[in-house]
């Protein structure tokens, strides 16, 4: 599924205002293999690895054209917004605060379908905490603690 992005012809970039997404393993590979320090783009916060935000966004987003700087190897559940997996209800939803929420809906038919590869994200995600989480809780404390 790809989505185009651009509303009224600029990248909307509203699901990178606030991100709290969690990074897998490959995620990090993929990233630090571009040139990035583990530090420079991730944190642990909340029981996960994440992206960080810096001034209210990604890491990552360029605000100036709402465009992603690493856009070719972009986390995985970057790749698959707008949908969004609800573990407690175990049901993968069409995020409704993207623009193209309705479009995305009409494509997939059943968001569920995506369920077992939302499921593997979550597993990656927890394994992801058990191995970086603890570095990057002493290199950069969540606000929280």
């Amino acid at each position: 599924m790809l989505v185009d992005c651009r509303v009224n012809g600029r990248f909307c970039a509203q699901c990178c205002y606030g991100t709290e997404m969690v990074l897998t393993l490959e995620d990090i590979e993929r990233i630090t293999a571009a040139g990035y320090r583990l530090e420079e783009f991730a944190e642990y916060r909340d029981g996960f690895v994440r992206l960080r935000n810096v001034d209210g966004h990604c890491v990552f987003l360029d605000p100036a054209t709402g465009r992603c700087r690493i856009y070719p190897v972009r986390p995985l559940g970057c790749r698959l917004y707008p949908l969004v997996y609800d573990p407690v209800r175990d049901e993968v939803l069409v995020d409704d605060l993207c623009p193209r929420a309705d479009e995305v809906r009409r494509a997939v038919g059943d968001p569920n379908r995506y369920r077992y590869v939302m499921r593997r994200l979550l597993r990656s995600a927890l394994r992801t905490a058990q191995v970086y989480g603890e570095a990057l809780r002493n290199t950069y404390p969540s606000p929280k603690e």
